[in-house]
């Protein structure tokens, strides 16, 4: 799910473990922080089985390529298990 708020000025996107034998939270927002890309400004908000993460849209990010980006991470098999819904 892909929430905008302030403004326009942030998107949320939270993912969510849909397996059980899947890393939890705190191990899997380390990989997923880890293939975004590195400009991105991000805040997560962590749970077992319920990631947050708080991404600044900016002239260079905007929705679609938040979008599209997450997909694809979320698509690395490190991150197995893991979705956004919807």
């Amino acid at each position: 799910m892909i929430v905008t708020d302030y403004a326009l000025r942030f998107v949320d996107v939270v993912a969510v473990r849909h397996d059980t034998t899947a890393p939890a939270g705190p191990t899997t927002v380390i990989r997923l922080l880890s293939l975004l890309p590195g400009h991105w400004a991000c805040t997560p908000q962590v749970a077992a089985d319920r990631i947050r993460l708080r991404i600044a849209l900016d002239e260079d990010v905007d929705r679609t390529a938040v979008s599209r980006t997450v997909a694809a991470v979320l698509a690395d098999a490190a991150l197995h298990g893991w979705s956004v819904p919807g």
